[in-house]
């Protein structure tokens, strides 16, 4: 039986108790906790997933954390390498940095949350000395095969001072996509701070939640991301772990990202001052903006499953595409299951075969939308849309749409 954790009355990132609650998506299934449908139909274990906005230093987070050994260790099956547009994504990532801070043998590069070496690869290809660290067996192993040395731990300020002793200082050290991914940002802050040499970069990226609110991107929250940043929080919790916040990107993926460079030592060019302007002319820094965010859940709870079941009254078959974290939160949230999608079609061969949390919705191969010919495909990793429909698009030009559910359930082509 699974232990419900209580909900936390301060903040996970400044300590305060100035917490305003934002959003409550009930008690839901772990996002990355797919079932092996051999297994007894026991009630699978699920805990609160509600958010909060810290008036202080104006992190949003979730109210109730899972041990990190529960969420990435023992139920996670994510490969980046499976998304042709991710991996391109971090070969521009790479290069960008192998020529900017003009890298070579000399140097080292350390990844965290270092995945399959997806990102890594680049550098290592290049000819220069790189480390991941990832605590996910079975994404380390796949790290190692393809010749990207990992080590299989979460990082903190004791292995940051280990790699330290053993490894040098990194010239540059990359985090994407991970500190939302832990408990104790602060501290995670403080080890970026102690594996930095004192004139390299770390490079920090996560979605961003000014757009996660703007277009209702609420399927982007679940237990595993325990923070959600603004370049106001971000800015807030390097000052306090020693760092200085240099630059920020816009980047598309994932919805809308920022990423940002942090130093030891710098100034901040002007991209920071201009985000940060944007930011609290949008009110970032008040809860007002967030509360918003309850009414988009409320709309796609409704219209997505009436779209469907609609669909369905009229004869049609529907699919959908996209077994990932985001996709688990949204069929549960939504209540959508069986009864209305007959199966998720995903590349990741770790997955096929398994179920969707909660809806036990089947997980199969792509292939199989070529063999069953669904009349409508659900893309549940809407963050991908663009590349799902390239791959996939016979499957237009033989009649088949596709049902875009966020922010707003919508059906094209």
């Amino acid at each position: 039986m699974s232990v419900i954790p209580e909900a936390r009355e301060t903040c996970q990132g400044c300590g305060s108790g100035n917490l305003h609650p934002v959003v409550d998506l009930g008690v839901v299934p772990l996002a990355d906790a797919l079932v092996d449908p051999a297994r007894p139909p026991d009630p699978e274990p699920r805990f609160p997933l509600a958010v909060a906005f810290c008036a202080d230093c104006l992190l949003v987070q979730v109210r109730h954390h899972v041990p990190p050994q529960t969420l990435f260790v023992d139920n996670y099956l994510y490969f980046s390498s499976y998304s042709r547009d991710l991996l391109e994504h971090a070969r521009r990532h790479a290069s960008g940095l192998i020529e900017s801070r003009k890298l070579g043998p000399d140097s080292l590069v350390v990844e965290i949350a270092s995945n399959d070496g997806y990102l890594l690869r680049n550098f290592a290809e290049a000819g220069i000395p790189v480390l991941g660290i990832d605590p996910a067996p079975a994404q380390a192993a796949a790290a190692r095969e393809i010749g990207v040395e990992t080590l299989e731990e979460f990082l903190d300020e004791r292995v940051a001072e280990r790699i330290v002793r053993e490894r040098g200082h990194a010239d540059v050290v990359v985090a994407n996509n991970v500190m939302a991914h832990t408990p104790d940002p602060l501290g995670f802050a403080r080890s970026l701070a102690t594996l930095l040499a004192p004139g390299g970069v770390a490079t920090i990226e996560n979605a961003s939640v000014r757009e996660l609110v703007r277009h209702g991107e609420f399927d982007t929250i679940y237990h595993e991301h325990f923070s959600y940043f603004s370049t106001l929080a971000m800015d807030s919790l390097l000052r306090r772990a020693g760092l200085r916040l240099v630059r920020v990107e816009k980047l598309p993926i994932h919805g809308g990202s920022l990423r940002w460079f942090a130093a030891h030592e710098g100034e901040p060019d002007a991209s920071v001052a201009a985000i940060i302007e944007e930011e609290r002319a949008d009110g970032l820094a008040e809860p007002d903006f967030y509360l918003s965010l309850d009414r988009r859940v409320r709309s796609v709870r409704e219209r997505l499953p009436a779209l469907i079941a609609r669909l369905r009254a009229g004869g049609a078959s529907v699919a959908a595409y996209g077994a990932a974290a985001k996709a688990a939160i949204l069929l549960n949230v939504t209540q959508v299951d069986t009864g209305l999608i007959d199966f998720v079609a995903d590349r990741n061969p770790h997955k096929q075969g398994l179920c969707m949390p909660g809806v036990r919705v089947p997980i199969v191969a792509p292939e199989a939308i070529r063999e069953r010919r669904p009349d409508y495909l659900v893309v549940l990793a809407w963050n991908f849309a663009d590349e799902i429909m390239r791959q996939e698009a016979w499957y237009a030009e033989e009649g088949g749409r596709f049902v875009i559910p966020v922010p707003e359930p919508r059906v094209v082509g």
